[in-house]
Formats: C-alpha cells, sequence, structure tokens
C-alpha cells in the first residue's frame, strides 16, 4: 500500500496522527494538510503530521490520490464540495467520521460526479484531547477501523481503504453505513453522553465545595471522555439522533429499573445488576488483547 500524494482535510488529532503514521511508515511521497487557521500552517509541520501545509481546499487536493475528511462530521460536506472542483481523476475518497449513515448518502453522489470514489470509514481511536499536538503516530495501532462501503461502492476502492487502515496498524472491519450507526451509538456516543451528565449531575454548582474534593479515580476515569471537542460531539449527536433517541430511552429505563430496585431494597436485584455487569465487562476486556488505550473521546 502505497500512494503519491494524500491529503489530509483536516489536521487535528485524527487527521494529525494519520499524517504522522503515513510518513513514519512512508506510505506516501507527500502528505498535504488542510488547515482553518494560518497558525496552524507551521504547527503542523513542526509537529511531523504533513509535508505541506495550505488554507486553500482545493490546493491541498490538486493530484492526489488519496483524500481523508478529518473535521467533525458537520463540516465534511461543505469542505469536501469546495474541494471536488480539483479532484484528480479517480482519487480515493474517505473520512474519519463517527457517524455514516447521512454522511455516505451526502458524499457518495457528488464524488462520483466529480470522477472520484467515495468510501466511508470510521477508526475506532482517539482521545479526550484536540489538536494536532496530541496526535501519535501509533494511535491506529490495533485500533478496529469500520469501512462502510453501499452496494454502489466499487470493491477495488474498498479494498484499498481497508488496506490504509491496515497499513497504519489497524484492523478493517466491515459494515453497512445504518449497521455502523446502530452500534456505535451505544458503543461510543450513548458512553459520551452519559459521561457529561454525571459530570453535570456531580460537579453542579448548588453543591458544596467538598463534593469536587471527593470525586477520585473512579470519577475521572468514567467521565474522561466528557473532555472531548464540544462542536464534534454535538455534529454526532445531531448527525445519529435517531439511534441515539432510541439507546438513550433504553439506557433510561435500565436506570430507572435500578432505581425501583434501590429504592424497594432488593438486594438480589442489585446483586444480579452488579454481577452481571461485572460478568459482561471482564468478558469484553478478555477479548480485547493488546489494546491498553481504548477510544472513544475522539469520533
Amino acid at each position: 500500500m502505497h500512494f503519491g500524494k494524500v491529503s489530509l482535510i483536516g489536521v487535528g488529532l485524527l487527521g494529525g496522527s494519520l499524517g504522522m503514521a503515513l510518513r513514519r511508515r512512508r506510505l506516501a511521497d507527500e502528505v498535504w494538510g488542510l488547515v482553518r487557521r494560518e497558525a496552524s500552517l507551521a504547527e503542523c509541520l513542526e509537529q511531523g503530521a504533513a509535508d505541506f501545509t495550505t488554507l486553500n481546499p482545493e490546493h491541498a487536493v490538486r493530484d492526489a490520490d488519496l483524500v481523508v475528511l478529518c473535521t467533525p462530521v458537520g463540516q465534511m460536506s461543505g469542505l469536501l464540495e469546495r474541494c471536488l472542483p480539483s479532484l484528480a481523476p479517480g482519487a480515493l475518497v474517505t473520512d474519519v467520521g463517527s457517524v455514516k449513515a447521512r454522511l455516505v448518502a451526502c458524499l457518495e453522489e457528488p464524488t462520483r460526479r466529480a470522477g472520484g470514489v467515495f468510501v466511508g470509514s470510521h477508526p475506532m481511536a482517539g482521545s479526550e484531547h484536540t489538536g494536532v499536538v496530541h496526535g501519535r503516530a501509533d494511535l491506529f495501532e490495533g485500533a478496529v477501523c469500520v469501512v462502510t462501503p453501499t452496494d454502489d461502492t466499487p470493491a477495488e476502492a474498498v479494498e484499498q481503504v481497508e488496506a490504509l487502515w491496515q497499513a497504519v496498524g489497524g484492523r478493517p472491519l466491515r459494515l453497512a453505513p445504518a449497521a455502523h450507526d446502530e452500534l456505535v451509538s451505544r458503543a461510543s456516543h450513548l458512553p459520551h453522553l452519559v459521561a457529561g451528565a454525571l459530570v453535570q449531575e456531580v460537579l453542579r454548582a448548588d453543591l458544596p465545595p467538598e463534593q469536587a474534593l471527593l470525586c477520585a479515580t473512579g470519577f475521572r476515569d468514567t467521565t474522561r471522555v466528557a473532555s472531548g471537542s464540544v462542536e464534534m460531539w454535538r455534529d454526532i449527536a445531531l448527525q445519529n439522533a435517531t439511534c441515539l433517541d432510541r439507546v438513550l430511552g433504553d439506557f433510561a429505563e435500565r436506570l430507572a429499573r435500578l432505581r425501583t430496585a434501590i429504592r424497594d431494597g432488593d438486594g438480589s436485584a442489585i446483586r444480579d445488576f452488579l454481577g452481571r455487569s461485572k460478568e459482561l465487562r471482564d468478558a469484553w476486556q478478555q477479548q480485547a488483547p493488546g489494546r491498553t488505550r481504548f477510544p472513544e473521546g475522539g469520533g
């Protein structure tokens, strides 16, 4: 797997990490990064995330073999529209977005009309930190990287995107866009929103100052992802609203049953709840060898 020119549309944590991985593994002749701010031009070069940087979308993608959209999902459609006039014939376009169905529907056809091929993807890697300064060339090592083709996606393009993520250390997993959104609404999006709700409940302003002093390791670990990008997670919640509405409803019902057991002093039900939770998590932990850094602070 080797590319001539790779264009990263957005060079934050994920885009920057991908650029570092491509350059470290020598998977591209040159890596270009499109950034929003002039100050970021030099920063991306200093961090080793790109060989060249620009503020101009058309300049970024000109003659690129591979274009990777690495911005919050709400920005991707508009940015790709600005890139398409300069898209090279046969160029491969993918993304790192945490929601796929709406995104694939918006981007697949315009890319095809411009002479390229869009294949959705989502590496399940990230952290609560943002910005290229937190990028790491090993971020994708051992991470599941979902690829979401449609019935119209050429098989060769799907294989190329899978090979990309495998080349930077990831483990490709092929899913339909809607199936991806359903699964990540539970595995990624729900935990983030629950962490946010927990922070607001525990650290609300009307509680005494001693409350925050008593928040130790359990609170810190459970709420880590609440420090993630507000803009990115707002876009995710809006674009995956249908799945999240259903999942939040199911979760609220589960909490309500636990609340009833506690209120009624039903020790057997509480024990069963905690025991089942431990059993499921321990089994999951054993099935994820080698992944000591778990997502999702990034989308």
